[in-house]
C-alpha cells in the first residue's frame, strides 16, 4: 500500500520561489480505509550532508486494528543531489512478519536493482535517471526547483519496478494544521480499470509539502491526511 502527497502557477512571484530543501521533518497523517479511520502514519526525514534517511511507520488503532496487528515500516536511504533525491536502498517490512522484509538496492552505475525477499535474490535491469522508490516519490517534489505539468517516472517497490505517469491538476484548498493551504494534485494516469490509482496533494506555499495522499486498489480506498507537521531547514 501504502506517501504521498506537490508555487501555484500564475498567482504571485513569491509563490514561484522554491525554498531551501528541509534538513529534518516529522509529519503525522491520519490514515483512513474506505472513510473509516484506521490509524496513523508517521513520516520522518533526516539529512546529514548529502545523505538522507526517510522512514514511514504505520500503526493501526481502534476496531480496524485486526487488519494490521503489527506496524508497517517503509525506509528509503540515499543521496540528496541537484536533481533531488536519489534513493540507494528501499525496504518494506511488517513488525509482525519479519520474514517478509523486502529490500531493493539501487545500483546507479550498473543501472540495476537487486531485490531480496523471503530468502530469494534477483536482479532487474533498466534503472533510469530520476527513478524514485515507493516512499521517496512522495517527497521528491520538495527537493526540485519546479513542479512539472505531467511526468513519467520509474517507481521502485520492495519487489518490482513500476512505470508510472502523473498529470497535474488544481487540488483546491485543504485544511491542515498549518492552516488552509492551496494545493496542486498529482494523479496517476491509469490505462486499465484494475490499475492502482494514486493521487498526491502538495502545498506549493509550504515547499511542496505532501498534505494528502490517496491510493485506490481492489475496491479499497486508503487515504492519508496531514494532522501534525514539524519542518526544519
Amino acid at each position: 500500500m501504502l506517501k504521498l502527497l506537490l508555487l501555484v502557477l500564475g498567482v504571485s512571484a513569491a509563490a514561484h520561489a522554491h525554498a531551501a530543501p528541509p534538513q529534518q521533518m516529522s509529519l503525522v497523517y491520519d490514515l483512513y480505509r474506505n472513510g473509516l479511520k484506521l490509524g496513523q502514519v508517521t513520516d520522518t526525514f533526516t539529512r546529514s550532508g548529502a545523505r538522507y534517511t526517510l522512514s514511514s511507520e504505520t500503526h493501526a488503532s481502534g476496531p480496524l486494528k485486526m487488519l494490521w496487528p503489527g506496524s508497517i515500516r517503509l525506509e528509503s536511504t540515499g543521496l540528496v543531489t541537484r536533481q533531488g533525491l536519489r534513493p540507494m536502498q528501499f525496504q518494506h517490512g511488517r513488525s509482525d512478519a519479519p520474514q517478509k522484509l523486502a529490500t531493493a538496492r539501487l545500483d546507479w552505475k550498473q543501472r540495476s536493482i537487486t531485490y531480496q525477499y523471503k530468502g530469494e535474490t534477483w536482479q532487474v535491469n533498466g534503472l533510469q535517471n530520476g527513478a524514485q522508490d515507493q516512499l521517496s516519490q512522495v517527497y521528491q517534489f520538495m527537493f526540485v526547483s519546479g513542479l512539472p505539468t505531467d511526468y513519467s517516472q520509474q517507481v521502485v517497490s520492495g519487489r518490482k519496478l513500476n512505470d508510472y505517469r502523473y498529470a497535474r491538476l488544481d487540488g483546491g484548498a485543504i485544511e491542515t494544521p498549518l492552516g488552509s493551504l492551496v494545493t496542486q494534485q498529482y494523479q496517476r494516469i491509469t490505462q486499465k480499470p484494475d490499475e492502482k490509482a494514486i493521487s498526491v496533494w502538495v502545498a506549493p506555499a509550504r515547499n511542496n509539502l505532501p498534505v494528502q495522499i490517496r491510493v485506490v486498489e481492489d475496491g479499497v480506498t486508503m487515504e492519508q491526511r496531514l494532522v501534525r507537521a514539524s519542518v526544519k531547514d
